[in-house]
């Protein structure tokens, strides 16, 4: 949202009320005095003058004087006009111009977000987002949370599958990630990730009160979703987490080496920051004192040779969450990215993911017509 400020220079004319007297009708001449007082104040004087005089000799009063008035006025303002040109020249580096439009804010990859679909968050940062509708009514809402250094756009397939059992699918580049602004893989503090998946979510919710609302989350997204649910345990239908970020590894820092990973120009190729593992690890805290609080549906889904996201993290979250419907499948032998697994393994996943959401949306459907 742009203003433009108005602040045009006023040039200082300050009037003395001179009068210039006629010896019939004391008609009143125009006065004004310019600033430091010269010479030029004089020849406005003698102007006044010679228009009084005018005005006491002619017969027609009314047509001499207009005449000579606008003559004395169109005098003045040559007067005014030049005197402008000389303080303009003399403060050109002074002076106020309207301020140029600033050109709209823009993506990292230089597009304007009006191009975009985004929402602002609190701090004023675009976000990028993604959206899919399905083509019929939508029976509920699902949330993607993204995972470190990439971006929404690599869940496309997953949500594609989704949009199949009529479920609207939507989520955001998260802040310093994919077309986002922010610096890369920099937060100020790991809960920004939750308050604006929350913002999101709500804006969602209001144009669709009435669906269930689930949500999905990878890697640190996992993170993402538990502290995004146990802010509101009961408005969450289901969680669904894939290789989550719940227990410190010596390997969290340690960049995936995929190469759908690395010749994506969305995803980010850099080391991982020290500030930003910081975030990290204080998500972990916060992590472990949420899961007590969280008793809605929960489906986790983890390789057992994931290097990224120890699976002793998802084993924890089964012991210790409150939930009383609660799965974990595990992939032998499968690593972190498993929905970009091989195919044996990819397959298996999404058909896990999309037979355990049916039934919730089901479920959910089921629970509000009673």
């Amino acid at each position: 949202m742009l203003s433009e400020n108005n602040n045009k220079t006023a040039i200082g004319v300050k009037s003395n009320n001179r009068t210039a007297t006629g010896a019939k009708n004391n008609r009143t001449a125009i006065g004004a005095v310019f600033h430091p007082a010269s010479s030029r104040e004089t020849s406005v004087c003698q102007v006044e003058t010679k228009a009084s005089e005018v005005c006491e000799r002619t017969q027609n009063r009314s047509y001499r004087t207009l005449s000579t008035d606008t003559k004395a006025r169109s005098f003045l303002k040559s007067r005014i006009k030049g005197r402008t040109s000389r303080m303009s020249s003399k403060h050109k580096g002074h002076s106020s111009r309207m301020p140029e439009e600033s050109s709209p804010k823009r993506s990292p990859q230089n597009i304007p977000y009006k191009d975009l679909p985004h929402i602002i968050n609190a701090d004023g940062q675009y976000l990028f987002c993604r959206y899919w509708k399905p083509a019929a009514s939508p029976r509920a809402l699902v949330f993607i949370a993204h995972g470190a250094g990439e971006h929404c756009g690599r869940y496309d397939d997953l949500a594609q599958k989704l949009t199949g059992l009529n479920l609207f699918v939507f989520a955001h580049d998260h802040v310093g990630h994919g077309q986002s602004e922010g610096d890369r893989m920099v937060v100020s503090d790991f809960h920004v990730f939750i308050r604006d998946s929350l913002q999101h979510i709500d804006l969602m919710k209001k144009e669709h009160p009435e669906l269930p609302v689930l949500i999905l989350g990878h890697s640190m997204g996992g993170a993402i979703s538990i502290l995004t649910a146990s802010e509101r345990p009961s408005e969450f239908s289901g969680m669904l987490l894939i290789s989550p970020l719940v227990v410190a590894s010596p390997e969290v820092a340690t960049p995936i080496k995929m190469e759908s990973y690395t010749s994506d120009p969305l995803v980010y190729h850099g080391g991982m920051k020290v500030s930003f593992v910081i975030q990290l690890m204080n998500a972990i805290a916060r992590i472990e004192r949420a899961l007590p609080k969280l008793t809605l549906p929960i489906l986790v889904l983890h390789g057992s040779s994931d290097k990224l996201c120890d699976i002793r993290g998802s084993y924890l979250l089964m012991d210790t969450v409150q939930s009383q419907d609660k799965t974990l499948k595990v992939y032998e032998e499968a690593y972190h990215a498993l929905h970009k697994e091989l195919p044996e393994v990819s397959t298996s996943v999404f058909t896990e993911i999309l037979t355990w959401i049916g039934q919730k949306v089901s479920a959910a459907g089921e629970t509000s017509h009673t």
